[in-house]
C-alpha cells in the first residue's frame, strides 16, 4: 500500500481546522496535523509577501490522494494554494496500516 503526506498551507488555523475536519470526516485522510503561525516569505503578483499561515499535513493512501487534494482545493480560500503530495517511503508498519484502515471505503460493509 502506498501512503502519502499531503502538505498544505492555509491563511490561518481556522481554515486549516475546517479543511482538516472535512477531509477526516469524509475518510479521505486518516488524520491531519495543524501547525499554526508558520511564517511564509514569497513573491505573489510581483510583490514580496511575509505572512503568517498555518500548515495542514494530511495522511492518506495512494488511491485517495487525488480525491483528497481536490477536496482541499475546493474548500481552500487561496487562488493558487500550496497542496503537494509527498510519498512516505518508510515508517512504523502498524501506523501505515492504520492509515489504510482509516480511509478504507466503509460503505461496502453497510447493508
Amino acid at each position: 500500500m502506498n501512503t502519502f503526506l499531503i502538505y498544505v498551507t492555509t491563511k490561518n488555523k481556522e481554515e486549516a481546522r475546517a479543511i482538516g475536519r472535512e477531509v477526516v470526516q469524509s475518510r479521505l485522510a486518516a488524520c491531519v496535523n495543524i501547525l499554526d503561525q508558520m511564517n511564509s516569505m514569497y513573491f505573489w503578483n510581483d510583490e514580496f509577501q511575509d505572512d503568517q499561515e498555518a500548515v495542514l499535513i494530511a495522511k492518506t493512501t495512494g488511491d485517495k490522494a487525488a480525491a483528497l487534494m481536490a477536496a482541499i482545493k475546493a474548500k481552500h480560500s487561496y487562488e493558487c494554494p500550496c497542496i503537494v503530495s509527498l510519498p512516505i517511503v518508510g515508517g512504523n508498519p502498524a501506523f501505515l496500516e492504520w492509515i489504510g484502515a482509516q480511509v478504507k471505503d466503509r460503505t461496502k460493509n453497510l447493508k
